[in-house]
């Protein structure tokens, strides 16, 4: 069975142990006192400090504002549902769609 460690209230330390104990606080210019860091280190910030983000698909996403009429919208969100996708992926693949019949007309 693990015994418990007995602690001490602050209230209950010798003031010389409460003022030893608060004086690494009172330094200033702490950050000096730190080393460099290691290449793994590094990376390991690096990853941490990028934003997760939208996958990058293509050439990027350009967000846009665009209206639709209310009960167009609640069909595309209903056919997105249906098909397990997103209304923003949805609308695209109709543009998408727009655009290859635009360039077969063309062609």
């Amino acid at each position: 069975m693990n015994k418990r460690k007995s602690t001490r209230r602050q209230s209950e330390l010798p003031t010389a142990k409460l003022d030893a104990m608060a004086a690494e606080f009172d330094r200033e210019f702490v950050a000096d006192t730190f080393g460099s860091i290691s290449r793994s280190e590094r990376a390991r910030f690096e990853r941490a400090r990028k934003r997760p983000g939208r996958p990058r698909i293509g050439a990027g996403a350009q967000a846009i504002s665009v209206t639709v009429e209310k009960n167009l919208l609640r069909a595309i969100d209903r056919i997105a549902k249906q098909r397990k996708t997103t209304r923003a992926r949805l609308i695209a693949k109709g543009l998408e769609a727009i655009v290859r019949n635009e360039r077969k007309a063309a062609s």
